[in-house]
């Protein structure tokens, strides 16, 4: 009976130790239903970080009115293949006069080649837009990984990065995007190229700056305690830090990049075969609107540019004042 009863133990503990081998599906969905906890957690902590910079932003009516023209124009630009026609751009097929006056077939007018103006103006917006932003984006990336590897790195490595930022910041901006501009060609590649290389250097004095602080803190020596290597530090815990800092920094800057494209495009450096802001005040003044009195041909480009400058500056204070929280109060 012993020897029975013993062995009937160990085959039932035989079998629970057979049948507990396979742990590996019940752990599989211990470790999923974990993984499945933490990302819900992990958006929900996002939506209620997204709410809360909204609920900020909208306190900011400068930058609520911003924000609401921007989306304006850019729904018009995306549009404008859809709401308008494309032919009235070709010079052959215009049906207006030369520089008539607003009327009720041209709201804006035409310009010297009997195209609407509206038209010539609902059209610049892409290309404007577009050489903006990318310009923008061309530039943010410079210098926030010129600004970051200044600010993380010491010794030679940094001080040959700064003495470079230093060299652009000296030479003039739109003199340095001139002869760039000049140099390669004109285009609407060059026009953005031309922006985004001198356009970085102030970006990566305020990134260097922020990553300076963000280096002395604690965590980041834990990191380098643990062993974490420079890409870990510099991708998982500084680049998340100055990233907000970054978008406001973007906001502002593409503000520039429009007034700067529509310098180069009506100095006759930009593409003449597109219609942008810019080309539509150079061939303003190149066509005598100026002396013939036709400011509809001025005005409509220049009041376009001035509007989505002052949206993305209001903008970029609206979210600088969101994401610093010294200036939430003033």
């Amino acid at each position: 009976m012993t020897d029975g009863s013993m062995t009937e133990d160990n085959v039932a503990h035989g079998g629970a130790a057979a049948g507990s081998a396979p742990v590996a599906a019940p752990d599989g969905a211990a470790r999923h239903e974990v993984t499945t906890k933490a990302a819900s957690i992990a958006w929900r902590r996002r939506r209620a970080a997204l709410a809360r910079f909204w609920r900020e932003y909208r306190r900011h009516r400068g930058g609520v009115v911003g924000l609401i023209i921007l989306a304006a124009t850019a729904v018009i630009a995306l549009a404008a293949p859809v709401i308008t026609d494309p032919d009235g751009l070709d010079v052959t097929k215009a049906t207006g006069g030369v520089l008539d006056p607003p009327n009720r077939e041209f709201l804006l007018g035409t310009d010297e080649q009997g195209r609407s103006v509206l038209l010539l103006a609902v059209w610049g917006a892409r290309i404007s837009l577009l050489v903006g932003v990318t310009a923008t984006l061309l530039a943010m990336v410079i210098g926030t990984l010129v600004g970051i590897a200044a600010g993380h790195f010491s010794g030679w490595l940094s001080a040959a990065l700064m003495r470079i930022t230093d060299w652009f910041l000296v030479l003039p901006r739109l003199v340095l995007a001139i002869a760039l501009a000049a140099v390669l060609g004109p285009s609407l590649l060059t026009i953005i190229i031309a922006i985004g290389l001198t356009s970085w250097p102030g970006t990566a004095r305020v990134i260097r700056a922020q990553t300076l602080a963000v280096e002395a803190r604690p965590y980041l020596e834990r990191a380098r305690a643990l062993g974490a290597g420079h890409w870990h530090q510099m991708t998982r815990h500084v680049l998340p830090n100055v990233m907000p800092l970054v978008l406001a920094s973007t906001t502002l800057e593409v503000a520039s990049a429009i007034l700067s494209e529509a310098t180069l495009s009506f100095l006759g450096l930009g593409d003449p075969s597109r219609i942008s802001w810019g080309t539509m005040l150079s061939r303003a003044y190149g066509s005598g609107a100026v002396t013939a009195g036709s400011w509809w041909y001025l005005l409509t480009p220049g009041v376009a540019i001035l509007l989505v400058v002052l949206s993305f500056t209001l903008c970029g204070r609206a979210l600088e004042a969101v994401l610093n929280p010294r200036l939430r109060g003033r």
